[in-house]
Protein backbone atom coordinates (compact mmCIF):
# COMPACT_ATOMS: atom_id res chain seq x y z
CA UNK A 1 0.00 0.00 0.00
CA UNK A 2 1.39 3.38 -0.93
CA UNK A 3 1.95 6.07 1.67
CA UNK A 4 -0.71 8.21 0.04
CA UNK A 5 -3.25 5.43 0.50
CA UNK A 6 -2.65 5.09 4.22
CA UNK A 7 -5.59 6.34 6.30
CA UNK A 8 -5.02 9.60 8.13
CA UNK A 9 -4.89 8.94 11.88
CA UNK A 10 -7.68 10.64 13.76
CA UNK A 11 -6.75 12.55 16.89
CA UNK A 12 -8.95 11.94 19.89
CA UNK A 13 -11.23 14.81 20.82
CA UNK A 14 -13.28 15.01 23.97
CA UNK A 15 -17.01 14.88 23.28
CA UNK A 16 -19.14 17.96 23.78
CA UNK A 17 -19.97 18.60 27.44
CA UNK A 18 -23.65 17.93 26.75
CA UNK A 19 -22.73 14.48 25.44
CA UNK A 20 -20.66 13.78 28.58
CA UNK A 21 -23.43 14.84 30.95
CA UNK A 22 -26.02 12.96 28.86
CA UNK A 23 -23.89 9.82 29.14
CA UNK A 24 -23.76 10.30 32.91
CA UNK A 25 -27.56 10.46 32.97
CA UNK A 26 -27.69 7.11 31.15
CA UNK A 27 -25.12 5.58 33.55
CA UNK A 28 -26.99 6.75 36.65
CA UNK A 29 -30.25 5.40 35.21
CA UNK A 30 -28.60 2.01 34.59
CA UNK A 31 -27.16 2.02 38.13
CA UNK A 32 -30.62 2.76 39.53
CA UNK A 33 -31.78 -0.58 38.06
CA UNK A 34 -29.26 -2.60 40.12
CA UNK A 35 -28.88 -0.58 43.33
CA UNK A 36 -31.57 -1.49 45.88
CA UNK A 37 -34.16 1.19 46.53
CA UNK A 38 -34.24 2.49 50.07
CA UNK A 39 -35.24 5.46 52.13
CA UNK A 40 -34.64 7.29 55.38
CA UNK A 41 -37.52 8.88 57.23
CA UNK A 42 -37.43 12.67 57.33
CA UNK A 43 -38.84 15.35 59.55
CA UNK A 44 -39.27 19.04 58.85
CA UNK A 45 -37.17 21.39 60.90
CA UNK A 46 -36.88 25.12 60.24
CA UNK A 47 -38.34 24.67 56.77
CA UNK A 48 -35.89 21.88 55.81
CA UNK A 49 -36.40 18.14 55.41
CA UNK A 50 -33.94 16.55 57.84
CA UNK A 51 -32.86 12.91 57.59
CA UNK A 52 -33.66 10.81 60.68
CA UNK A 53 -30.68 8.56 61.59
CA UNK A 54 -31.28 4.85 62.09
CA UNK A 55 -34.44 4.82 59.97
CA UNK A 56 -33.02 3.51 56.68
CA UNK A 57 -35.09 0.71 55.21
CA UNK A 58 -35.30 -0.93 51.84
CA UNK A 59 -38.46 -0.28 49.86
CA UNK A 60 -40.03 -1.99 46.90
CA UNK A 61 -37.66 -1.68 43.97
CA UNK A 62 -38.44 1.40 41.88
CA UNK A 63 -37.62 0.65 38.24
CA UNK A 64 -37.47 3.70 36.05
CA UNK A 65 -38.05 2.95 32.38
CA UNK A 66 -35.75 4.11 29.57
CA UNK A 67 -38.18 6.96 28.93
CA UNK A 68 -36.59 8.66 31.94
CA UNK A 69 -33.64 9.50 29.73
CA UNK A 70 -36.01 12.02 28.15
CA UNK A 71 -38.20 12.82 31.16
CA UNK A 72 -35.39 13.55 33.64
CA UNK A 73 -33.82 16.46 31.67
CA UNK A 74 -37.26 18.06 31.31
CA UNK A 75 -37.77 17.76 35.05
CA UNK A 76 -34.24 19.07 35.39
CA UNK A 77 -35.31 22.28 33.66
CA UNK A 78 -38.12 22.69 36.19
CA UNK A 79 -35.89 21.78 39.13
CA UNK A 80 -33.20 24.21 38.00
CA UNK A 81 -35.57 26.91 36.75
CA UNK A 82 -34.28 29.52 39.19
CA UNK A 83 -30.60 29.24 38.28
CA UNK A 84 -31.47 28.88 34.57
CA UNK A 85 -33.56 32.07 34.64
CA UNK A 86 -30.75 33.78 36.55
CA UNK A 87 -28.18 32.86 33.91
CA UNK A 88 -30.40 34.02 31.04
CA UNK A 89 -30.99 37.35 32.81
CA UNK A 90 -27.29 37.79 33.58
CA UNK A 91 -26.27 36.89 30.03
CA UNK A 92 -28.79 39.28 28.50
CA UNK A 93 -28.14 42.15 30.89
CA UNK A 94 -24.37 42.01 30.58
CA UNK A 95 -24.54 41.95 26.82
CA UNK A 96 -26.56 45.18 26.96
CA UNK A 97 -23.88 46.61 29.26
CA UNK A 98 -21.05 45.44 27.01
CA UNK A 99 -22.69 47.03 23.99
CA UNK A 100 -22.48 50.39 25.75
CA UNK A 101 -18.70 50.14 25.32
CA UNK A 102 -18.07 51.48 28.81
CA UNK A 103 -16.77 48.17 30.19
CA UNK A 104 -14.30 47.93 27.31
CA UNK A 105 -13.23 51.53 27.76
CA UNK A 106 -12.74 51.16 31.52
CA UNK A 107 -10.73 47.97 31.14
CA UNK A 108 -8.48 49.68 28.58
CA UNK A 109 -7.81 52.53 30.98
CA UNK A 110 -7.25 50.12 33.87
CA UNK A 111 -4.90 48.02 31.74
CA UNK A 112 -2.87 51.09 30.79
CA UNK A 113 -2.57 52.05 34.46
CA UNK A 114 -1.50 48.57 35.54
CA UNK A 115 1.04 48.21 32.74
CA UNK A 116 2.71 51.42 33.81
CA UNK A 117 2.95 50.04 37.35
CA UNK A 118 4.16 46.40 37.11
CA UNK A 119 4.11 46.00 40.88
CA UNK A 120 0.35 46.67 40.99
CA UNK A 121 -0.22 44.26 38.10
CA UNK A 122 1.52 41.49 40.05
CA UNK A 123 -0.72 42.19 43.04
CA UNK A 124 -3.93 41.94 40.97
CA UNK A 125 -4.26 38.15 41.15
CA UNK A 126 -3.51 37.60 44.86
CA UNK A 127 -5.42 40.63 46.12
CA UNK A 128 -8.56 39.95 44.09
CA UNK A 129 -8.52 36.21 44.86
CA UNK A 130 -8.24 36.98 48.58
CA UNK A 131 -11.26 39.31 48.33
CA UNK A 132 -13.32 36.65 46.55
CA UNK A 133 -12.13 33.99 48.99
CA UNK A 134 -13.33 36.12 51.89
CA UNK A 135 -16.68 36.40 50.11
CA UNK A 136 -16.87 32.61 49.80
CA UNK A 137 -15.87 32.08 53.42
CA UNK A 138 -18.00 34.75 55.08
CA UNK A 139 -21.28 34.75 53.16
CA UNK A 140 -21.04 31.70 50.92
CA UNK A 141 -20.30 33.49 47.64
CA UNK A 142 -21.10 31.08 44.81
CA UNK A 143 -23.57 32.09 42.11
CA UNK A 144 -22.59 35.68 42.81
CA UNK A 145 -19.23 35.12 41.08
CA UNK A 146 -20.85 34.55 37.68
CA UNK A 147 -21.29 38.24 36.71
CA UNK A 148 -17.67 39.01 37.60
CA UNK A 149 -16.42 36.62 34.91
CA UNK A 150 -17.39 39.17 32.26
CA UNK A 151 -15.12 41.73 33.93
CA UNK A 152 -12.07 39.62 34.77
CA UNK A 153 -11.79 37.61 31.54
CA UNK A 154 -11.29 40.68 29.31
CA UNK A 155 -9.08 42.29 31.97
CA UNK A 156 -6.85 39.19 32.07
CA UNK A 157 -6.68 39.02 28.28
CA UNK A 158 -5.75 42.69 28.04
CA UNK A 159 -2.89 42.13 30.51
CA UNK A 160 -1.43 39.28 28.45
CA UNK A 161 -2.92 36.35 30.38
CA UNK A 162 -5.68 34.05 29.10
CA UNK A 163 -9.36 33.48 29.79
CA UNK A 164 -8.57 30.71 32.29
CA UNK A 165 -6.74 33.23 34.49
CA UNK A 166 -9.65 35.65 34.17
CA UNK A 167 -12.06 32.90 35.19
CA UNK A 168 -9.90 31.58 38.02
CA UNK A 169 -9.53 34.92 39.82
CA UNK A 170 -13.18 35.24 40.92
CA UNK A 171 -14.29 31.60 40.57
CA UNK A 172 -11.43 29.75 42.26
CA UNK A 173 -10.95 32.58 44.74
CA UNK A 174 -14.52 32.17 45.96
CA UNK A 175 -14.30 28.36 45.73
CA UNK A 176 -11.26 28.32 48.03
CA UNK A 177 -13.08 30.43 50.60
CA UNK A 178 -16.27 28.37 50.30
CA UNK A 179 -14.48 25.05 50.91
CA UNK A 180 -12.13 26.29 53.66
CA UNK A 181 -14.76 28.57 55.17
CA UNK A 182 -14.74 29.78 58.74
CA UNK A 183 -18.10 31.61 58.73
CA UNK A 184 -20.06 30.31 55.70
CA UNK A 185 -23.66 30.09 56.97
CA UNK A 186 -24.69 27.66 54.20
CA UNK A 187 -22.11 25.01 55.06
CA UNK A 188 -20.43 25.57 58.43
CA UNK A 189 -23.42 27.24 60.09
CA UNK A 190 -26.08 24.76 58.94
CA UNK A 191 -23.90 21.68 59.47
CA UNK A 192 -22.88 22.72 62.98
CA UNK A 193 -26.49 23.49 63.87
CA UNK A 194 -27.65 20.05 62.68
CA UNK A 195 -24.77 18.37 64.54
CA UNK A 196 -25.50 20.08 67.85
CA UNK A 197 -22.29 22.11 67.82
CA UNK A 198 -22.01 25.71 69.02
CA UNK A 199 -22.38 28.00 66.02
CA UNK A 200 -19.03 28.83 64.37
CA UNK A 201 -17.06 26.93 66.99
CA UNK A 202 -13.61 25.66 66.02
CA UNK A 203 -12.86 29.00 64.39
CA UNK A 204 -9.08 28.94 64.96
CA UNK A 205 -8.26 25.86 62.88
CA UNK A 206 -10.70 26.89 60.17
CA UNK A 207 -8.95 30.24 59.81
CA UNK A 208 -5.61 28.42 59.49
CA UNK A 209 -7.01 26.11 56.81
CA UNK A 210 -8.52 29.11 55.01
CA UNK A 211 -5.07 30.67 54.75
CA UNK A 212 -3.60 27.39 53.49
CA UNK A 213 -6.37 26.60 51.00
CA UNK A 214 -6.52 30.13 49.62
CA UNK A 215 -2.73 30.30 49.45
CA UNK A 216 -2.52 27.07 47.44
CA UNK A 217 -5.17 28.29 45.01
CA UNK A 218 -3.48 31.68 44.55
CA UNK A 219 -0.03 30.13 44.08
CA UNK A 220 -1.34 27.72 41.45
CA UNK A 221 -3.04 30.47 39.45
CA UNK A 222 -0.07 32.84 39.72
CA UNK A 223 2.44 30.22 38.51
CA UNK A 224 0.16 29.36 35.60
CA UNK A 225 -0.44 33.03 34.77
CA UNK A 226 3.30 33.73 34.68
CA UNK A 227 3.85 30.77 32.35
CA UNK A 228 1.09 31.87 29.98
CA UNK A 229 2.34 35.43 29.90
CA UNK A 230 5.82 34.20 29.01
CA UNK A 231 4.55 31.70 26.43
CA UNK A 232 0.93 32.38 25.32
CA UNK A 233 0.92 29.25 23.10
CA UNK A 234 1.16 27.09 26.24
CA UNK A 235 -2.41 28.05 27.17
CA UNK A 236 -5.01 25.34 26.51
CA UNK A 237 -7.40 28.11 25.41
CA UNK A 238 -4.89 29.87 23.16
CA UNK A 239 -6.85 29.27 19.96
CA UNK A 240 -10.16 30.07 21.65
CA UNK A 241 -8.80 33.36 22.95
CA UNK A 242 -7.33 34.27 19.58
CA UNK A 243 -10.82 33.91 18.11
CA UNK A 244 -12.18 36.50 20.55
CA UNK A 245 -12.50 40.11 19.47
CA UNK A 246 -9.68 41.64 21.50
CA UNK A 247 -9.50 44.85 19.52
CA UNK A 248 -11.96 46.49 21.91
CA UNK A 249 -9.42 46.09 24.72
CA UNK A 250 -6.32 47.24 22.83
CA UNK A 251 -4.49 50.06 24.59
CA UNK A 252 -3.70 52.92 22.24
CA UNK A 253 -0.86 55.35 22.71
CA UNK A 254 -3.40 58.17 22.72
CA UNK A 255 -5.89 57.53 25.52
CA UNK A 256 -9.54 58.11 24.71
CA UNK A 257 -11.13 60.84 26.81
CA UNK A 258 -13.79 60.34 29.43
CA UNK A 259 -17.20 61.69 28.49
CA UNK A 260 -20.13 62.59 30.72
CA UNK A 261 -22.14 59.66 29.34
CA UNK A 262 -19.32 57.18 29.96
CA UNK A 263 -18.78 58.51 33.46
CA UNK A 264 -22.49 58.24 34.28
CA UNK A 265 -22.73 54.65 33.00
CA UNK A 266 -19.65 53.69 35.01
CA UNK A 267 -21.08 55.31 38.14
CA UNK A 268 -24.28 53.30 37.67
CA UNK A 269 -22.26 50.11 37.27
CA UNK A 270 -20.20 50.74 40.42
CA UNK A 271 -23.34 51.69 42.33
CA UNK A 272 -24.94 48.41 41.23
CA UNK A 273 -21.91 46.45 42.48
CA UNK A 274 -22.08 48.26 45.81
CA UNK A 275 -25.81 47.51 46.00
CA UNK A 276 -25.09 43.86 45.27
CA UNK A 277 -22.63 43.59 48.16
CA UNK A 278 -25.00 45.47 50.50
CA UNK A 279 -27.93 43.27 49.51
CA UNK A 280 -26.02 40.04 50.09
CA UNK A 281 -24.53 41.08 53.42
CA UNK A 282 -27.39 43.09 54.92
CA UNK A 283 -30.54 41.72 53.29
CA UNK A 284 -29.46 38.13 52.56
CA UNK A 285 -30.30 38.49 48.88
CA UNK A 286 -30.28 35.36 46.79
CA UNK A 287 -30.73 34.57 43.11
CA UNK A 288 -34.11 36.29 42.63
CA UNK A 289 -32.99 39.62 44.04
CA UNK A 290 -29.56 39.50 42.38
CA UNK A 291 -31.12 38.66 39.01
CA UNK A 292 -33.59 41.53 39.37
CA UNK A 293 -30.73 43.91 40.22
CA UNK A 294 -28.77 42.99 37.09
CA UNK A 295 -31.85 43.16 34.90
CA UNK A 296 -32.57 46.69 36.15
CA UNK A 297 -28.89 47.61 35.83
CA UNK A 298 -28.74 46.42 32.21
CA UNK A 299 -31.88 48.26 31.18
CA UNK A 300 -30.94 51.49 32.93
CA UNK A 301 -27.35 51.52 31.68
CA UNK A 302 -28.53 50.76 28.15
CA UNK A 303 -30.85 53.79 28.15
CA UNK A 304 -28.23 56.06 29.73
CA UNK A 305 -25.69 54.97 27.10
CA UNK A 306 -28.08 56.01 24.33
CA UNK A 307 -29.58 52.67 23.25
CA UNK A 308 -33.24 52.76 22.29
CA UNK A 309 -35.75 50.14 23.35
CA UNK A 310 -35.32 47.97 20.26
CA UNK A 311 -31.53 48.02 20.53
CA UNK A 312 -31.70 47.02 24.21
CA UNK A 313 -34.08 44.18 23.39
CA UNK A 314 -31.88 42.95 20.53
CA UNK A 315 -28.73 43.05 22.65
CA UNK A 316 -30.48 41.36 25.56
CA UNK A 317 -31.74 38.48 23.42
CA UNK A 318 -28.28 38.02 21.87
CA UNK A 319 -26.69 37.77 25.32
CA UNK A 320 -29.33 35.39 26.65
CA UNK A 321 -28.96 33.20 23.54
CA UNK A 322 -25.29 32.64 24.39
CA UNK A 323 -26.39 30.96 27.64
CA UNK A 324 -28.77 28.42 26.08
CA UNK A 325 -26.10 25.71 25.81
CA UNK A 326 -25.23 26.16 29.47
CA UNK A 327 -28.86 25.86 30.55
CA UNK A 328 -29.18 22.56 28.66
CA UNK A 329 -26.16 21.19 30.49
CA UNK A 330 -27.55 22.37 33.83
CA UNK A 331 -30.87 20.65 33.10
CA UNK A 332 -29.07 17.39 32.37
CA UNK A 333 -26.97 17.83 35.51
CA UNK A 334 -30.15 18.19 37.55
CA UNK A 335 -31.47 15.08 35.80
CA UNK A 336 -28.84 13.01 37.61
CA UNK A 337 -30.26 13.97 41.00
CA UNK A 338 -33.83 13.45 39.79
CA UNK A 339 -33.10 9.90 38.61
CA UNK A 340 -31.27 9.07 41.86
CA UNK A 341 -34.17 10.52 43.84
CA UNK A 342 -37.01 9.02 41.80
CA UNK A 343 -35.26 5.64 41.74
CA UNK A 344 -34.88 5.86 45.55
CA UNK A 345 -31.15 5.02 45.40
CA UNK A 346 -29.56 8.16 46.84
CA UNK A 347 -30.38 7.18 50.42
CA UNK A 348 -29.02 3.70 49.71
CA UNK A 349 -25.70 5.17 48.57
CA UNK A 350 -25.56 7.26 51.75
CA UNK A 351 -26.42 4.22 53.88
CA UNK A 352 -23.76 2.03 52.25
CA UNK A 353 -21.21 4.79 52.58
CA UNK A 354 -21.92 5.32 56.26
CA UNK A 355 -21.67 1.58 56.97
CA UNK A 356 -18.30 1.41 55.22
CA UNK A 357 -16.82 3.74 57.85
CA UNK A 358 -17.60 1.52 60.83
CA UNK A 359 -14.51 -0.27 62.12
CA UNK A 360 -12.00 1.94 60.30
CA UNK A 361 -9.18 3.73 62.17
CA UNK A 362 -10.25 7.24 63.12
CA UNK A 363 -7.97 9.07 60.66
CA UNK A 364 -9.01 6.84 57.76
CA UNK A 365 -12.67 7.11 58.77
CA UNK A 366 -12.50 10.92 58.63
CA UNK A 367 -10.91 10.76 55.19
CA UNK A 368 -13.52 8.27 53.95
CA UNK A 369 -16.19 10.68 55.19
CA UNK A 370 -14.61 13.28 52.92
CA UNK A 371 -14.93 10.98 49.89
CA UNK A 372 -18.52 10.02 50.75
CA UNK A 373 -19.44 13.69 50.96
CA UNK A 374 -17.71 14.18 47.61
CA UNK A 375 -19.91 11.50 46.02
CA UNK A 376 -23.06 13.07 47.46
CA UNK A 377 -21.78 16.46 46.28
CA UNK A 378 -21.77 15.14 42.70
CA UNK A 379 -25.56 14.98 42.93
CA UNK A 380 -26.41 17.72 45.44
CA UNK A 381 -24.58 21.04 45.13
CA UNK A 382 -26.52 23.02 47.70
CA UNK A 383 -24.50 23.07 50.90
CA UNK A 384 -27.67 23.44 52.93
CA UNK A 385 -29.42 20.51 51.22
CA UNK A 386 -26.36 18.28 51.50
CA UNK A 387 -25.99 19.11 55.19
CA UNK A 388 -29.67 18.32 55.82
CA UNK A 389 -29.25 14.96 54.07
CA UNK A 390 -25.94 13.80 55.54
CA UNK A 391 -25.33 15.46 58.91
CA UNK A 392 -27.98 13.50 60.86
CA UNK A 393 -26.43 10.24 59.56
CA UNK A 394 -22.78 11.19 59.97
CA UNK A 395 -23.15 12.73 63.46
CA UNK A 396 -23.94 9.50 65.39
CA UNK A 397 -21.50 7.64 63.12
CA UNK A 398 -18.71 10.07 64.10
CA UNK A 399 -19.55 9.47 67.76
CA UNK A 400 -19.37 5.71 67.16
CA UNK A 401 -15.95 5.63 65.46
CA UNK A 402 -14.34 8.17 67.80
CA UNK A 403 -14.24 11.21 65.52
CA UNK A 404 -15.36 14.52 66.96
CA UNK A 405 -18.41 16.09 65.38
CA UNK A 406 -16.31 19.14 64.60
CA UNK A 407 -14.02 16.98 62.45
CA UNK A 408 -17.00 15.39 60.73
CA UNK A 409 -18.40 18.83 59.80
CA UNK A 410 -14.95 19.82 58.58
CA UNK A 411 -14.80 16.77 56.27
CA UNK A 412 -18.18 17.78 54.88
CA UNK A 413 -17.15 21.34 54.05
CA UNK A 414 -13.77 20.38 52.50
CA UNK A 415 -15.49 18.30 49.81
CA UNK A 416 -16.49 21.62 48.21
CA UNK A 417 -12.93 21.78 46.82
CA UNK A 418 -14.01 19.41 44.02
CA UNK A 419 -16.99 21.54 42.92
CA UNK A 420 -15.14 23.60 40.26
CA UNK A 421 -14.66 20.49 38.09
CA UNK A 422 -18.17 19.03 38.32
CA UNK A 423 -20.18 19.31 35.07
CA UNK A 424 -23.30 18.79 37.19
CA UNK A 425 -22.70 22.02 39.13
CA UNK A 426 -24.84 24.93 37.93
CA UNK A 427 -22.31 27.44 39.25
CA UNK A 428 -19.41 25.78 37.46
CA UNK A 429 -21.28 25.55 34.17
CA UNK A 430 -22.63 29.09 34.54
CA UNK A 431 -19.12 30.44 35.09
CA UNK A 432 -17.70 28.51 32.12
CA UNK A 433 -20.63 29.60 29.96
CA UNK A 434 -19.92 33.23 30.76
CA UNK A 435 -16.21 32.72 30.05
CA UNK A 436 -16.96 30.74 26.86
CA UNK A 437 -14.57 27.99 27.96
CA UNK A 438 -15.61 24.39 27.13
CA UNK A 439 -15.97 22.25 30.26
CA UNK A 440 -13.64 19.56 28.91
CA UNK A 441 -10.87 22.15 28.39
CA UNK A 442 -11.36 23.56 31.87
CA UNK A 443 -11.49 20.05 33.39
CA UNK A 444 -8.13 19.08 31.88
CA UNK A 445 -6.60 22.27 33.28
CA UNK A 446 -8.20 22.01 36.73
CA UNK A 447 -7.72 18.26 37.29
CA UNK A 448 -4.10 18.44 38.59
CA UNK A 449 -5.14 21.25 40.93
CA UNK A 450 -8.11 19.19 42.13
CA UNK A 451 -5.81 16.26 42.96
CA UNK A 452 -3.58 18.65 44.92
CA UNK A 453 -6.62 20.01 46.78
CA UNK A 454 -7.88 16.49 47.59
CA UNK A 455 -4.48 15.56 49.01
CA UNK A 456 -4.45 18.83 50.97
CA UNK A 457 -7.90 18.05 52.37
CA UNK A 458 -6.85 14.57 53.49
CA UNK A 459 -3.80 16.03 55.22
CA UNK A 460 -5.83 18.80 56.88
CA UNK A 461 -8.12 16.15 58.38
CA UNK A 462 -5.28 14.44 60.26
CA UNK A 463 -4.56 17.06 63.02
CA UNK A 464 -8.23 17.37 64.09
CA UNK A 465 -8.40 13.59 64.60
CA UNK A 466 -5.11 13.44 66.51
CA UNK A 467 -6.03 16.28 68.90
CA UNK A 468 -9.74 15.28 69.17
CA UNK A 469 -10.79 18.71 67.89
CA UNK A 470 -13.57 19.99 70.11
CA UNK A 471 -15.86 21.10 71.48
CA UNK A 472 -17.16 17.51 71.21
Amino acid sequence: MSEAALPTPRTFRMPHTLVIVGALVAIVLAMSWVIPSGSYERVERAGRQITVPGTYHEVAKVRLGPQWLMIAPIKGFLDGALIIAFLLLIGGSFNVIQETGVVHFTIKRLTAALRSRPFLEKLLIPVMMIIFSLGGSIFGMGEETIPFILIFVPLALSLGYDSIVGTAIPFLGAAAGFAAAFFNPFTVGIAQGLSGLPLYSGLGYRVVSWFIGTGVMIAWVMVYAARVKKNPQSSPVYELDRARDLSAYAVEDEAEPWTARRALVLILFLASMATLIWGILEKQWFIEEIGALFLAMGLLMGFVAGQNGSEIAKNFVAGAKDMVGVTLIIACGRALLIIAREGAVLDTVLYWGSRSISGLPAIVAAQVMFFIQGIINFFIHSGTAQAALTMPIMTPLADLVGITRQTMVYAFQLCEFINPILPTSAVTMGVLGMAKIPWETWARWFFPLMIALVVLSLLLLIPPVLVHWGPF
